[in-house]
Order: C-alpha cells, then structure tokens, then sequence
C-alpha cells in the first residue's frame, strides 16, 4: 500500500520530484528518465509509471539548461521504440500463456481485454494511438505480438507513433511549460493530462462493462 502511495505522490507532483532528481543527479537524469520510459512501454507489470506528464514536465525543466532537450527527445524516442519492440516480442512468445493464468497483483486480463477491443476498433493503428492512451499504451505491442502482427508493419507503427508522442509533448513542455500562467498551475495542468490521458481507457472500459453485462442479461 505504501508503493501505492509512493507513486501516486509521484506523478501527482512529478514537476517536483523531477526537478528533485535533475538537481540530486545531474546528467544521469537522462538514464532515469530513459529507464522510466522503456519500462512504462516496454513491461506489461509497469503501466502505472508516468508517461505523458513525465515527458511534459522533463521539456518544461530542460529550458533551464539542466537538459539538452534535442538529446532528450532523442533519447526518449528510443527508449519509447525499444520499449514496444521488447512488449511485443514478449507478447509474441509468451502472451497466450500468460493470458490463459488468472489474475496476479501484477498482471490484470482486464487491460489486456480492453486492449483487445481497441485493437477490434482501430486495427493497427492501435500502436500509433495507443501511444497517447495510458495502460493502452503498455498493451497495445503485447496484444501485436500475441496476435501474431508482422513485425514489419508494428516496427512502422512502432517508430511513427515514438516520435509522435515523444515530440508532441516534450516539445510542448519546452515551448509552454514555463510561461508564468502554465507555471502557476502546473500542477492541475499535470492533473489535467493525466484526467485527459486516461478518459479513453475509462471509456473503453465503461463500455467493455456494459457489452459484459448485456451479453450476460441477453436471453438465449
């Protein structure tokens, strides 16, 4: 319970805690921050670490100088691309057996289910997509993979979809981040991206839900 708390301090206050980081390790923050990325996309037990937020706030500080935000782009979008590479050779290799295993503290079927239905819906273009999609996101390659996708075609999507969400917002945290009215409510702006980043998960989940209990309400 204690983690629990841990990380919801964390991405709560992340303009905080990163700023913390950045002064507390220097030019070993890009190893962080590295590190976060690819797991966030790269491990089907890690969806609850930051994403969108994360990278807004590291362009926000890269302005100050602590970061060069060209080799922080840079850096990230690799992280991001090796990270889907990883999920999906997992997803290829081990995902039917995993998804046949119950429920652990560490791997909910539910995400991967509502995943699957994103997938039914926007076909490849899932991995572009899902990018901007918290959960969906640390997904979307292990479905690919599972499903059997070419790897040619996911690679595609897999690039396109990294420098999208990479740039959009670590360029948009260094271009906006520090004006004195985005600086003043940082911290509901943080808020804001995380409420707006989750809303089609919570949708598809809503409507997972309601098709569950239809199906079972449905008379034969």
């Amino acid at each position: 319970m204690e983690f629990i708390h841990l990380v919801i301090d964390f991405i709560l206050h992340i303009d905080q805690h990163l700023a913390a980081l950045t002064a507390q390790y220097g030019t070993w923050i890009y190893a962080i921050l590295f590190l976060i990325v690819f797991c966030e996309t790269g491990l089907v037990v890690t969806p609850f670490l930051p994403g969108d937020s994360l990278l807004f706030v590291a362009g926000a500080i890269a302005v100050h100088g602590e970061m060069n935000v060209y080799l922080l782009v840079l850096l990230l979008i690799t992280a991001a691309i090796l990270g889907d590479a990883v999920n999906y050779t997992i997803g290829r290799f081990l995902g039917e057996r995993l998804f046949r295993n119950p429920d652990s503290k560490i791997f909910r079927r539910r995400h991967l289910e509502i995943t699957q239905q994103f997938y039914a819906r926007h076909g490849g273009k899932t991995i572009i997509l899902a990018r901007f999609v918290p959960i969906v996101r640390t997904f979307a390659p292990f479905v690919a993979g599972m499903g059997r996708m070419s790897y040619a075609h996911f690679a595609a999507y897999n690039v396109v979809g990294a420098i999208l969400w990479v740039t959009l917002f670590t360029y948009g945290g260094y271009f906006f981040g520090n004006l004195p009215a985005v600086q003043s409510n940082l911290h509901y702006l943080i808020v804001g991206i995380i409420i707006v980043s989750i809303l089609p998960g919570v949708i598809q989940l809503i409507r997972h839900k309601m098709g569950s209990s239809s199906r079972v309400q449905t008379p034969q």
